[in-house]
Formats: structure tokens, sequence, C-alpha cells
């Protein structure tokens, strides 16, 4: 571990959240994937994923938010600035990208990442949820030590980072299958589809983000 970021201790005590069946998960993803189809590579350098498991086998991953505007911040404007006046992201970006709604068929256990719970577990927000990149290989350990010490625990959910109105969540996909995400809707390419263009372009004006 980095000096003075903490680590997962053996036996830590987690709270959990329900997310409810049929609620419905909104997700931004490259169109190689099907709308339920988890990431089950080692490729990425995100906040909690890859992962894997004590043997070494990769624990497939999937985000989501609780809007399309979470689900947005968190994937296509993830690393526009916090800086006054004009500010670009080029169109071109979003060439191959899907925007999908999923919804349970169960009831999912997630660990919860609220301010209340990261205190038993013994760590600090600004430490797992609003650290930048340079940490993610710490916070990644979280993830691998929350799936392996609760089995029951179908992923995390936490307030966003990036939209701090909604919540986010990531699922693990050898403890939620592939069928038990029901597609409300078929996926959608985000440049192509009228609404989820509209609702894109919303937002970029509310963070003050043009799309050239």
């Amino acid at each position: 571990m980095a000096a003075g970021f903490p680590s997962p201790g053996p036996e830590l005590d987690a709270e959990f959240v329900i997310w409810p069946a049929d609620r419905e998960i909104f997700r931004i993803h490259k169109e190689k994937y099907a709308s339920n189809q988890f990431n089950d590579s080692k490729i990425g350098d995100a906040r909690f994923s890859p992962i894997a498991s004590a043997g070494g086998k990769p624990i497939p991953i999937l985000y989501g938010g609780e809007t399309i505007a979470c689900a947005l911040m968190e994937t296509v404007f993830h690393d526009v600035p916090h800086t006054p006046g004009f500010k670009s992201y080029d169109k071109h970006n979003l060439e191959g990208a899907l925007a999908s709604v999923l919804s349970p068929a169960r009831d999912l256990q997630l660990v919860s990442l609220s301010a209340k719970a990261l205190r038993k577990l013994g760590i600090t927000r600004a430490r797992l949820l609003d650290s930048d990149a340079a940490d993610y290989p710490y916070t990644r350990s979280w993830a691998r030590a929350l799936h392996a010490q609760f089995p029951d625990a179908d992923g995390l959910r936490w307030v966003s980072r990036q939209d701090d109105e909604a919540h986010a969540l990531v699922l693990f996909g050898d403890r939620v299958k592939k069928n038990v995400l029901r597609i409300v809707y078929p996926s959608t390419n985000i440049l192509n589809d009228f609404k989820t263009y509209r609702q894109l372009l919303e937002l970029a004006q509310l963070i003050g983000v043009d799309i050239l």
C-alpha cells in the first residue's frame, strides 16, 4: 500500500443495502458489450476494476447508475475538469458508445459505501471514492477485499463522485448472472438516438461543456 493509504483489514465490518428487483440500472458501455454483459477482462484502470480472485481469475464487473445523468457523468464526462469558462468535448469520442437500461430480476444485496458505512469499514470517502486515478490500485484492493470477505455481496453502491444527486454501483459477475439483469430497452447508440443524445446535450449544457 502507498504510504498513508489505509489497507483493508482481514475482518471488515460492512453494511448492506438492497437494490430492489425491477429498479432500473442505467449503463453506458462500448458496443462490443451486450446490454447486460459484464467485463471479464483484466484490461482497464478504474476505481473498482479490474479485480481478480485470490486464485488470479478475473472477476467480471458491470458499472451502472440510478439515472442516465449519473451513468453519463461516470463515463462520458468523467474527466471534464472543474474549471470555469469554455470546456469542449470531442463528439468523435462518442462513436461506438451505447446506452442501456437494465432491471434486476431479484433484489441485489450491495455493500454500502455511504459516509456512515465507511466509518465502520475504516476508510474515508475522500480516500476510497474521491481520490484520483493514481490511487486506483489501492481502491481496487478494497473492492477485492469486500468481494472476498462477503460472499453474499452482489456488488457495491455509493453516492457518485461525478453526480452527487444519484447512486452509482458496481456488480460482481460471479454473483449476478447475466440473465438476472433483464434488458428494459434495447441498447441505443448515443449519437444516433435522439432522446439519449438530447439528454447528453442537456447535461453538457448544465456542466458547461460544448460538444464539438
